[in-house]
């Protein structure tokens, strides 16, 4: 298993939060628990993710700090997911990506990105 993140020391501000969030899922796995929290199976359909990715990623981000495991005792077994405290301080640098990539995807293709941006979806999920 690998190092906690948390313990290990870095050089550069940057390849630290990189390396805590980047990837191909954890970024759409925080942007989909930053309002709520979703179980498993609604996080699994929500991200378009295996099961076994989706387990190992949730474990990484559990291990670090930004999201909180929470486990009934019940049958079947429930088991949701939701931002720490410590992950919901990632919101503002989410948002700050999101707005770099609309631009990025405007700057290197005539269509527009098909996401609306993070406060729009806020507008979108309170309606």
């Amino acid at each position: 298993m690998r190092d906690n993140k948390l313990e290990k020391t870095y050089t550069c501000a940057v390849l630290a939060s990189v390396e805590l969030v980047g990837g191909k899922w954890k970024t759409s796995i925080l942007l989909h628990l930053r309002n709520r929290t979703l179980r498993f199976g609604e996080l699994q359909r929500a991200v378009d993710i295996s099961q076994k990715v989706l387990t190992q990623q949730l474990k990484e981000l559990e291990k670090d700090g930004l999201i909180l495991r929470r486990v009934y005792a019940e049958v079947p077994p429930r088991v949701e997911y939701s931002l720490s405290t410590y992950g919901k301080t990632l919101q503002p640098v989410l948002e700050a990506l999101h707005s770099w990539g609309s631009a990025h995807c405007v700057r290197t293709s005539p269509i527009k990105p098909a996401t609306p941006s993070i406060k729009e979806q806020e507008v979108l999920s309170n309606n």
